[in-house]
């Protein structure tokens, strides 16, 4: 359905420069739910068992999911417009007609778009050492890269899963013939490839920034992670420490038609240099940074260091106010606690079924994030903390020191 300017642009006035998103839920068809996003347990496979468990929620996405069978939409995000379910608008609408008006000049100017999402994944078991394409291999299909970032919040961490730890690139002393070997055993045998990478125990209120042509193995934390608009990945590793199977086409994903069968094609999608730096935890951990301390609140840079998202922690003692001012647009999701966000109630969920509303999830306009935004934590004993992602407009640190 095509919307107007007119009535989309009253939305957003309505509520004062703030859109409420409803929940986006993915499904994945491997690995198992860790269970930490408080969907409701009844509605794991919501969408069949051949779709997989729904174990990702996209926020603030006006990017499709590259999943088989999906519909349209599918990881694209809906503004709750007047708390009818039946009534919801596609994000994406609201980016294309408002432009500047909702995202923003710079970025308008400069990616015509809202160029980022962000997502809570939740795998109880790691996931397979695989790549986001490098910026040069994306642009021989046409696709965009995708820089991506971890945070791990404490919030959706009750427990750790199988393997809290992530393996990123490989061991300097590894040389591009023994990956290139390791690669060419897919379909014969376990090619054991994390055998020449090297593993970081995950730290909660911490993160890694990975920048597109790093090969990553995830570890089992539940992991908020900014990330550019893309979906674009191919898996280097064939079985995985769970059992998973993963068969050729997994490995030769987005490459260029007639490439699959070319392991040079397959290695070019990675950025050599990155996978094998020796500082890569100087270069790449990213603890928190302190941005604004008030009376009553505190808001810490998480995600920061590089030149495409962001992402902060805000955190509204009980009983407290503050009025926040932030340099550009944003989308936000509740961690923890209840309040007033703007003009909308906002409350973390403890359990959500399905095609449920929540009063969790916004969208903060340029103007209004300029401005200042009036938030109050409502309850007497427990934090508001509220998880912020950004597009790189929003003048994030470059180097950071760690937080007292």
């Amino acid at each position: 359905m095509t919307r107007n300017r007119n009535e989309l642009s009253s939305i957003l006035d309505k509520g004062r420069g703030v859109l409420p998103l409803t929940p986006t839920w993915v499904p994945r068809p491997f690995n198992r739910a860790g269970k930490r996003l408080r969907l409701h347990p009844d509605d794991t496979y919501a969408l069949g068992m051949q779709r997989g468990a729904l174990l990702e929620r996209w926020l603030s996405s006006i990017t499709k999911a590259t999943n088989k069978d999906g519909d349209e939409h599918e990881g694209m995000s809906f503004v709750n417009a007047d708390g009818n379910p039946d009534h919801v608008i596609l994000f994406k609408d609201f980016v294309d007609e408002l432009g500047a008006d909702l995202v923003g000049q710079e970025l308008m100017n400069k990616y015509g778009t809202w160029p980022m999402y962000s997502k809570l994944f939740d795998y109880n078991e790691p996931l397979f050492h695989h790549v986001h394409h490098r910026e040069e291999a994306c642009a021989r299909i046409g696709m965009k890269p995708k820089h991506e970032h971890y945070f791990y919040p404490r919030q959706f961490n009750n427990h750790f899963g199988t393997r809290p730890t992530t393996f990123f690139g490989f061991d300097p002393s590894v040389t591009k013939e023994q990956v290139r070997a390791r690669l060419a055993m897919h379909e014969a045998a376990d090619s054991r490839i994390l055998e020449l990478s090297r593993a970081f125990a995950l730290q909660l209120g911490t993160g890694w920034f990975v920048p597109a042509g790093v090969v990553h193995a995830p570890g089992s934390l539940c992991t908020y992670e900014p990330q550019w608009n893309s979906d674009v990945f191919a898996s280097w590793e064939n079985v995985v420490g769970s059992g998973e199977v993963y068969d050729y086409s997994w490995l030769c994903g987005f490459l260029p038609a007639g490439k699959e069968r070319d392991l040079d094609a397959i290695l070019d999608a990675a950025d050599w240099e990155l996978n094998t730096v020796p500082n890569y935890r100087e270069r790449f951990f990213r603890p928190p940074v302190s941005d604004q301390i008030g009376d009553g609140y505190t808001q810490d840079w998480i995600c920061y260091g590089n030149d495409f998202v962001a992402a902060k922690e805000l955190i509204v003692a009980p009983g407290a106010s503050a009025t926040i001012k932030d340099k550009a647009a944003y989308g936000c999701i509740l961690a923890q606690g209840r309040g007033i966000f703007g003009n909308f109630i906002c409350e973390s969920p403890t359990l959500i079924r399905y095609g449920a509303l929540t009063a969790d999830e916004f969208f903060v306009s340029n103007q209004r994030a300029t401005e200042g935004i009036d938030i109050k934590n409502t309850s007497s004993v427990e934090p508001l903390v509220i998880l912020k992602h950004f597009a790189p407009d929003c003048g994030m640190p470059t180097i950071g020191r760690k937080k007292r």
